[in-house]
């Protein structure tokens, strides 16, 4: 009887060690929380470098006393919150003044990302981040550093008709707003998963006269329809192509997607443009923050200190 001939099968190779170019893209990314995904995450120390930057995001609905709350757990656990203020979802400068009051006074924060938000009708007399701005009332509590919605692929709740205009114009005015004031600002982006997308976006920008830094959002790993599912509905444009040529391939159907092809492609380009306006990096978690978090460090980010030395992430 011959023994049956099984072929030996080939290694698989083993993960590859973060480049010098994508430790330095990742060097201070941000993320995001929602105070009910907070909740499920025991402790931060765990997942996070100390002194992250880690967005609040204020969906409608949600009490301003869980936002508090949330920021106030994340200035304990030693990071930086900084809270959502959606226009269109505070009634007035009251409400305003009295949110920036409680942010302050009981998690200590000192930035404001500031937003239309996601809601058609306004609940009352705010409908643009630069409304918000225009109060004074983060300038008079101390909160310095302001970040404020950037477009990498357009939006057409600004511009129905997929145009630029008045994107173009909101953002002019935000660059006026930095040039006559003292505030840190920024452009926190809605995340794409093209990186010659966010590129020729940067470019053009500068050539414009924009001097804003870019902090450009990045969807974390997560299940491929979890991704297309949030990417339709948050308006991502023409780089949604990227995931729907990679879900007519049956093979890759039921793997995460991960972000290392855009985060490679523009951690070369970032090498080589050390001047580019694309400074940082933030992440939206969509598969999680676990995850996410695994994940960064696994490509680049800094280490966690866990704070039980023998706790697992």
């Amino acid at each position: 009887m011959s023994l049956l001939n099984f072929r030996k099968l080939a290694a698989t190779p083993g993960p590859t060690a973060p480049t010098a170019e994508m430790e330095a893209l990742l060097k201070g990314y941000s993320i995001e929380v929602m105070p009910r995904t907070a909740e499920k995450v025991d402790d931060f120390r765990a997942l996070l470098p100390e002194g992250t930057r880690v967005y609040i995001a204020h969906i409608e609905g949600t009490p301003i006393e869980d936002m508090v709350a949330t920021a106030a757990r994340l200035r304990a656990e030693g990071y930086d919150p900084m809270p959502h203020f959606p226009a269109r979802i505070i009634k007035d400068a009251a409400t305003l003044e009295d949110w920036i009051a409680r942010y302050r006074g009981e998690a200590g924060i000192t930035q404001a990302l500031l937003l239309a938000g996601g809601v058609a009708q306004p609940h009352g007399d705010f409908h643009s981040s630069m409304q918000l701005m225009e109060t004074g009332l983060f300038d008079r509590a101390g909160i310095k550093r302001l970040h404020v919605a950037g477009h990498p692929e357009g939006n057409r709740d600004i511009d129905p008709d997929g145009g630029d205009k008045m994107v173009s114009d909101a953002l002019r005015w935000k660059q006026h707003f930095a040039n006559r004031t003292d505030a840190q600002m920024a452009l926190a982006t809605q995340f794409l998963f093209e990186a010659e997308t966010a590129i020729k976006w940067a470019e053009r920008l500068k050539a414009e006269g924009i001097t804003l830094p870019i902090h450009l959002g990045i969807a974390g790993p997560a299940k491929l329809q979890t991704l297309i599912k949030f990417a339709i509905a948050c308006g991502v444009g023409p780089s949604l192509k990227v995931l729907q040529k990679r879900a007519k391939d049956v093979t890759k159907l039921l793997l995460p997607f991960e972000p290392d092809e855009i985060l490679s492609d523009l951690a070369t380009y970032k090498a080589a443009n050390p001047d580019s306006l694309i400074e940082n990096i933030h992440f939206f978690p969509l598969g999680g923050i676990k995850t996410n978090a695994k994940w960064a460090i696994a490509n680049g980010g800094a280490s966690a200190v866990p704070a039980n030395p023998d706790a697992d992430i």
